[in-house]
């Protein structure tokens, strides 16, 4: 029986109890016999609290939800382009691209070619630029992320940030992107202008991963490394910058464990100083300028 379930059952013999005590004579068992109802009355919250213990863990839900979306392979040959809309495709299997840069027609034509789309969707600051700037309720932008006309968000305010995120993923969905790319949405390790904590992160990637799945839609996990362990089960592959260069690499391998793809890039070493451990590591890193054009150098 689940514990839920014994709860309920309980309470109504507890119920039946009482009723047959109210109808007996009023004795010394009867006193003693209505002190145990008293204490079951109390000990029911302890037991409510154990059936919440014992409930399943959000992660085997967020496994089932991911399942029928694609999810890239682990080892899969890509392009990151931010910076211009792409005017030709190089031969890889992967282009992750701009939401707002890029149209339906692009994806079409990544699709004839092959070539799966992810759409880089910024959900963790405000770009002045946007075409959906002015949605944004001045409550929730707070310090610049040092990236002209940019601003973190707070991500505590979901009830303001979810009908813009929504229509993002949306507009995602419906020009037809296989995935989705969130940037930002590492806030509570930077200085926001917020006191965002760790768990208003996990709280906030997690509702992203669900929205994301909701749409049919694979989704990365940005950076964010030091919460990898505990957002790994939501997420379908994982996207970093730099690892090499700031010896964080470790943290991103819980995704290779569970059978998930790591992009990583690099902007500053050179393809000798880490594509041998990267490609050891099963990672599909490469070098990239800064800017995110064009421009590529992958390890494998």
């Amino acid at each position: 029986m689940q514990p839920a379930v014994a709860v309920v059952s309980g309470l109504g013999k507890l119920l039946s109890y009482v009723q047959s005590l109210d109808r007996g004579p009023r004795s010394g068992e009867h006193m003693r016999n209505l002190q145990k109802v008293v204490f079951a009355v109390f000990s029911l919250p302890v037991l409510m609290a154990a059936c919440q213990t014992l409930a399943p863990p959000p992660p085997a839900l967020a496994r089932s939800v991911s399942i029928g979306i694609w999810r890239p392979p682990m080892v899969t040959e890509w392009q990151w382009q931010l910076s211009s809309p792409p005017g030709s495709f190089v031969n890889v299997q992967m282009y992750d691209i701009d939401l707002f840069d890029n149209d339906a027609a692009t994806v079409t034509a990544l699709h004839a070619q092959g070539i799966r789309a992810v759409c880089y969707i910024d959900m963790g600051t405000w770009e002045k630029w946007r075409p959906d700037a002015k949605q944004f309720s001045a409550s929730v932008l707070g310090a610049s992320n040092r990236w002209p006309g940019e601003k973190w968000l707070d991500i505590r305010q979901l009830s303001l940030l979810a009908p813009i995120m929504e229509a993002r993923l949306d507009r995602c969905q419906s020009q037809g992107y296989d995935g989705v790319e969130p940037d930002n949405i590492d806030g509570y390790e930077n200085s926001t202008g917020f006191l965002l904590t760790a768990q208003d992160q996990i709280n906030y990637n997690t509702w992203i991963a669900s929205q994301a799945h909701r749409r049919g839609l694979a989704v990365a996990l940005k950076n964010d490394t030091d919460q990898v362990v505990p957002l790994e089960p939501y997420f379908d592959f994982m996207l970093d910058e730099q690892c090499f260069e700031y010896r964080k690499c470790d943290s991103l391998l819980p995704f290779i464990h569970a059978g998930k793809a790591v992009f990583e890039v690099e902007y500053n070493l050179n393809p000798s100083q880490f594509c041998p451990q990267a490609n050891a590591m099963n990672f599909n890193s490469m070098k990239k300028g800064s800017s995110l054009g064009a421009a590529r150098s992958p390890c494998r």
